[in-house]
């Protein structure tokens, strides 16, 4: 077996404050070793049903979200780098697990709601469905044919989750009462939930099918009022306003995702 996992800090249990995930200092480490946790959880789980699994995590958080120092000892990690998508996942993947993800932006009481950039994007569309960061990426994983199969995060992210893929197994880590509020899981429960969860996920990975738009895309990103929209047009999307833009591709790893 052969699980990418693919996290974000936000959605780990205990994490509900935007500077537990932008800035530097004890308040981000604690954040950073409590989604650590998680993710070993999750990677417990899935040797759990096969001990021989090849387990890789891509840290998927702008400025970093993981400890290296309390990493899995079984699993192997792709850091903070330059990277582009899809992310060295590929069609030798069994499956793609979620740790530790938000919702998308504007989602009502959905804490540390964001769009890829919580400082910058109103929203994304694409092919007219608003999306966020986990429809996004696996609609890239199932352009693989690799199932989305594990989310863990909080109720709102897992709501989001279980429109685009109904069957997919998950843990609520915490409630969202609001933007910076959540009635959370103790992180023992949260890992507990985590391991047991990523354990059923693995037994049933045949019984999910991955998630696939077919192409032509068409991505509409609008932008904060007053955030530039010029990165995208070097990027090769098309103005439509000044807060507003579209890329087209017949390649979902072509959009901004």
């Amino acid at each position: 077996m052969k699980i990418y996992i693919l996290t974000d800090l936000e959605g780990a249990a205990m994490v509900s404050r935007f500077s537990q995930t932008r800035e530097e200092g004890p308040s981000k480490q604690t954040a950073m070793k409590l989604l650590t946790w998680e993710v070993n959880a999750a990677v417990d789980g899935i040797l759990d049903v096969d001990p021989d699994a090849e387990v890789v995590v891509w840290d998927g958080h702008g400025s970093g979200g993981l400890d290296v120092l309390e990493f899995h000892s079984e699993a192997k990690l792709i850091t903070r780098g330059p990277i582009r998508p899809p992310y060295y996942l590929d069609e030798t993947y069994d499956a793609l697990f979620f740790v530790g993800q938000h919702a998308m932006a504007g989602t009502p009481n959905a804490p540390l709601s964001h769009t890829y950039s919580s400082r910058s994007v109103e929203y994304y569309k694409l092919n007219g469905m608003r999306i966020g960061e986990f429809g996004c990426r696996a609609v890239m994983a199932g352009s693989f044919d690799v199932p989305t199969v594990f989310i863990s995060g909080d109720d709102k992210a897992v709501a989001e989750a279980k429109e685009l893929v109904p069957k997919i197994y998950s843990v609520e880590t915490k409630q969202g009462l609001g933007q910076e509020l959540a009635l959370h899981l103790s992180p023992q429960k949260s890992r507990e939930a985590i391991r047991k969860t990523a354990a059923e996920a693995c037994r049933h990975i045949d019984q999910i099918q991955p998630l696939k738009i077919d192409p032509p895309y068409e991505q509409e990103i609008r932008a904060l009022e007053g955030q530039s929209i010029e990165g995208y047009l070097r990027r090769g999307a098309v103005k439509i306003d000044d807060r507003t833009v579209v890329k087209r591709s017949d390649t979902i790893c072509e959009l901004f995702i």
